[in-house]
Formats: C-alpha cells, sequence, structure tokens
C-alpha cells in the first residue's frame, strides 16, 4: 500500500528530490509517529500524513503531523526554538503547565502579551488567546500619546466584541501557528497577496493545555481577543481571564475574530 504522505513544494526544496522521494517510497518514514501539532499517535499507512520540515539558524528537523492537524510546510524558527522543540520531543517529561504565563515578542514597534485559556460560548469551551500591549500603541509614522491598538486591528478586521455571547467570525488570511504541540505564532497576510508573515512570533514556543490544544485541533480554529493596555492584566486562572474579557467588553475595550488554526 504506498503511503499517504505529503510533501509539499517547499519542503521538497529545502531537502532535495531525492530525500523526498526516499520519504515517499518509505525508505526514511517511521510508519507510525506521534503527531507534531496534537500529539497523538498517527499512522503514515493508514492515514493522510504532513511532513513539516522546521528550518533553524544552523540545523533542521523534519516532523510528521495528521494532515488534518497541519499541512505540509516549511517553519522558519529561531536555532533556540527549534533546540527547545527537539528537547521537548525527545522528553517524556514534558508537560504543558496548566495555564502559561503570557510571553512578550516584538513585532515591529508594539511590545505584546499574549495568553492562552478555554473560554465558554454557547455552552462549548473554544481556545482563544488573549492580546494586551504592554504600553499604548500609536499608528506607525506617527508620534503622540494616543492608543490606536484597537483601530489598527478593526481596520485588519477584527470586530469590536460588546458581549461573549457568541464565537466571532473567521478572519481570513490570519491563522494561528501550533506546531510540535506548542504555540508559535500568530500570522497575518504579506502584502501584494505573499506569503503570510508573523504579526506576533513567541520568543519560545509557548506551552498550553491538552485541553486547550484538544479543542483547537477539533475546531481547526482559535479565538483572538484583543484589548488595550491595563485592560485584562495577567490573570492566573481562566475563570478571572473570562470575568476581565466581559468587563473589557461591557466597556467596549474588546476586539476579535476566530483565526484559521496552522496558517492554512
Amino acid at each position: 500500500m504506498p503511503r499517504m504522505l505529503d510533501v509539499s513544494d517547499d519542503v521538497r526544496a529545502e531537502i532535495g528530490d531525492e530525500e523526498a522521494d526516499r520519504l515517499l517510497v518509505g525508505e526514511s518514514t517511521p510508519g507510525s509517529y506521534d503527531c507534531t501539532s496534537c500529539r497523538t499517535p498517527g499512522d503514515c499507512e493508514q492515514e493522510r500524513t504532513s511532513t513539516v520540515l522546521f528550518v533553524g539558524d544552523e540545523t533542521a528537523v523534519l516532523a510528521f503531523a495528521h494532515a488534518g492537524c497541519l499541512p505540509s510546510q516549511v517553519v522558519r524558527v529561531t536555532e533556540e526554538q527549534l533546540q527547545g522543540a527537539v528537547r521537548s520531543i525527545n522528553s517524556d517529561s514534558a508537560h504543558p503547565q496548566p495555564q502559561p504565563q503570557p510571553e512578550t515578542a516584538a513585532p515591529e514597534q508594539a511590545v505584546l502579551g499574549v495568553t492562552s485559556g478555554l473560554v465558554l460560548l454557547t455552552d462549548e469551551l473554544h481556545p482563544a488567546l488573549v492580546v494586551e500591549p504592554t504600553a499604548p500603541i500609536v499608528r506607525p509614522g506617527t508620534t503622540g500619546t494616543g492608543d490606536d491598538f484597537l483601530p489598527l486591528l478593526i481596520e485588519q478586521g477584527f470586530m469590536p466584541v460588546a458581549e461573549l455571547s457568541t464565537a466571532p467570525a473567521v478572519l481570513h488570511g490570519w491563522s494561528v501557528l501550533l506546531a510540535m504541540g506548542q504555540l508559535h505564532a500568530v500570522l497575518q497576510p504579506g502584502t501584494n497577496g505573499g506569503r503570510p508573515v508573523a504579526w506576533w512570533q513567541a520568543h519560545q514556543p509557548l506551552q498550553v493545555t491538552e485541553g486547550w490544544r484538544a479543542a483547537a485541533t477539533k475546531q481547526q480554529q482559535v479565538l483572538m481577543f484583543a484589548a488595550p493596555v491595563g485592560t485584562i492584566g495577567r490573570q492566573p486562572r481562566e475563570d478571572l481571564l473570562r470575568e476581565a474579557l466581559d468587563r473589557a467588553a461591557a466597556h467596549g475595550r474588546l476586539v476579535a475574530a476566530a483565526l484559521p488554526l496552522a496558517g492554512t
């Protein structure tokens, strides 16, 4: 039976035709694997499987994922991220924490805090990311003391949230990259229809809970909520995070969108 393996053109270009062909005939592919996204077992001979190549500054790691979790692709990461991911794969003791601490990164001039959590909407738990800057954000190219964070996101297609009753609409072109069972980045459309680029990228891949990852894999999307500095804060529990989101929505200080998973 031929292996149900997908090797994208980008992956083939990185590893070469000879290695790609060896993968496709099964010479260098394990029959079974742990999905690099959902971390559950898969089988190349029984189900559609994607090859995912993580490329660092000096090394690269080839991983496998259920085709329903991730498409075959090349993921550019820092060497530190890549080595951390390898340690995570090789360590049986690596477990996600119940509530990850916010991670900051600097896309252009904005410093953002990102926290993951499950949000209950219409009797269903949704995986969510809550984004809050650590300082007011002004429009690029301008100076001043205002805060244009929400207007800038609304211009990108995010919608104001008056109350958390239903899931927001899908914002196509944006996506959330969850790979090796960890959160890597929020991607936005590239310029002139080019490849997506990182709007936010973790300094180190963020651990997420098994429940969060399972919900994201099942729904194939993640809800992203954003609020101005000082609105949400660092909430240690998901119930407190939900209360902060409700307050932000009631005061007109919250925007949201549903982002497809894994940049598809």
